[in-house]
């Protein structure tokens, strides 16, 4: 289904200087990358205390976001990035005594609060990603493979990510049991994220009508995918869909598009018709769905080695 929609952040962790680089600009230098982390962390509460702090704060947060993000796994792989990289790094950062230890990225990211670093890092991604203006948004959850401990009974970790799928980078996750929990976590999810003018894709786990009006709020669209879990609009929207293409869809306006893929030793093909949804009549609750334009429905016929599906 979708729908037009619309939103907003409200944030505890926000920048201590104005800075020009909004969703919307393109950062033009790795430079203002640089400064633009910097200006977000320097709000993160330091949680060290006074005659310890040996190290600066948004140093030591610093060099370990950009270690990770060179592919660094652990706290000595960190300490051994900033070795490597002093020289460069001290361009931007003070080093007031040099690169911290691991022992030191340790104790910091142990006391730190994590839904802080998680919102400064979301507005810091936010200045550096285009304009999400007509952009696809998906949200979607993994559990995170060989995150468990059986020894010391923990579950594996699942997370509720939002994705900007053009510019390949995360904008905010949460954290939740399990895969029964997503329902409540998008919301918590959407309120950390400004997605004006995006487009959200969930899939059936996520089409609620709590979550379309939220994502209207947000001024953003959505397609959601239209399942059993909602079975008297499911069988109203497919019995519709049976009759109109027994029809041929002749007298209703839609738009109609065909796909084929080939690999991995099979053919998939996909046949897709959008139709407006004034031609449906009176759906179930339809008033509920927030902003709902369009009814799209997907066939696919895969062909294996085997069988065909």
């Amino acid at each position: 289904m979708i729908g037009t929609l619309g939103f907003g952040s409200n944030l505890e962790c926000q920048p201590k200087k104005s800075t020009k680089n909004r969703v919307g600009t393109q950062l033009k230098s790795i430079n203002e990358v640089h400064s633009n982390l910097l200006t977000y962390l320097e709000s993160v509460p330091d949680p060290r205390v006074k005659r310890t702090q040996k190290h600066i704060l948004k140093d030591i947060l610093t060099i370990a976001i950009l270690a990770v993000i060179a592919g660094a796994e652990g706290w000595e792989d960190i300490e051994n990035y900033g070795l490597a990289k002093q020289k460069w790094l001290a361009e931007f950062l003070e080093l007031p005594s040099g690169i911290p230890s691991d022992d030191t990225f340790r104790r910091v990211f142990e006391r730190i609060d994590p839904q802080v670093l998680e919102q400064c890092l979301s507005l810091w991604i936010r200045g550096i990603v285009s304009s999400l203006d007509g952009k696809i948004v998906p949200l979607d959850g993994k559990t995170i493979k060989g995150s468990y401990d059986r020894e010391r009974g923990f579950k594996a970790l699942h997370l509720v990510t939002a994705w900007a799928s053009e510019q390949r980078l995360i904008l905010g996750q949460i954290k939740v049991e399990d895969s029964s929990n997503e329902i409540t976590a998008i919301p918590a999810l959407l309120e950390l994220l400004d997605i004006t003018g995006a487009i959200v894709t969930i899939d059936a786990m996520g089409t609620q009508t709590n979550i379309v009006k939220m994502i209207r709020e947000k001024k953003a669209d959505y397609v959601l995918s239209l399942k059993a879990n909602h079975p008297t609009l499911f069988g109203q929207v497919k019995e519709w869909f049976n009759t109109a293409k027994k029809n041929n869809f002749q007298g209703i306006e839609h738009d109609y598009e065909q796909k084929i893929e080939k690999g991995h030793h099979r053919t998939e093909k996909r046949y897709v018709w959008a139709v407006s949804v004034k031609f449906f009549g009176s759906l179930h609750q339809q008033e509920q769905w927030s902003g709902l334009q369009t009814i799209v429905m997907v066939e696919r016929i895969r062909h294996l080695w085997n069988k065909t599906t």
